[in-house]
């Protein structure tokens, strides 16, 4: 039995737009993150659920304006934290609350009480780092004590390098 050839299609433009890839709204920016130095964005995508959220590296979106608004909330959102906390004891969801001098003051710190490099100590260590307020900040062990405190890696990158390097190389994988 002979084979038949199949008719060949010419593609048109009614076609194309069919074939065109779907463009997704980005209606909310609700986060962001660095993975493997990629700065991505966790996305509320406009005529779709919280369930359908997604992180999207940030060379993938076309919304720069959302960007920059997300960006500028963050920064007053950091500054005023600062604000309040710089009168007083920087608290972490993610670190107990006695963590620091609090634990050797019976758990009670001035308000006036100095924290960081304003203490006058040398940076033995840094233990681990996060940046949950918008900034990457360090949490510092102190030679000769048992304080930690959180510091904002820009200030520890200026004022203890070397530790900052030796944190850094402990956790370069080579793989």
């Amino acid at each position: 039995m002979p084979k038949r050839k199949a008719p060949s299609i010419q593609p048109t433009f009614e076609m194309a737009d069919k074939l065109a890839v779907e463009e997704f709204i980005v209606e909310k920016i609700l986060d962001k993150r660095v993975r493997n130095g990629v700065v991505e964005y966790y996305l509320k995508w406009k005529g779709y659920g919280d369930e359908d959220n997604t992180w999207e590296p940030e060379t993938h979106l076309e919304c720069s304006q959302l960007i920059s608004e997300y960006e500028e909330k963050i920064k007053e959102k950091t500054a005023t934290k600062q604000k309040k906390a710089s009168g007083g004891k920087r608290k972490c969801k993610s670190l107990p609350e006695n963590v620091g001098e609090a634990k050797e003051n019976g758990g009670h710190e001035g308000a006036d009480a100095p924290t960081g490099f304003e203490r006058g100590l040398e940076a033995d260590k840094i233990i681990g780092a996060t940046d949950a307020t918008g900034t990457l900040t360090f949490l510092m062990q102190w030679k000769g004590s048992g304080i930690q405190d959180l510091v904002p890696a820009s200030q520890a990158n200026v004022m203890c390098p070397q530790v900052v390097i030796k944190f850094y190389e402990e956790r370069l994988n080579w793989n």
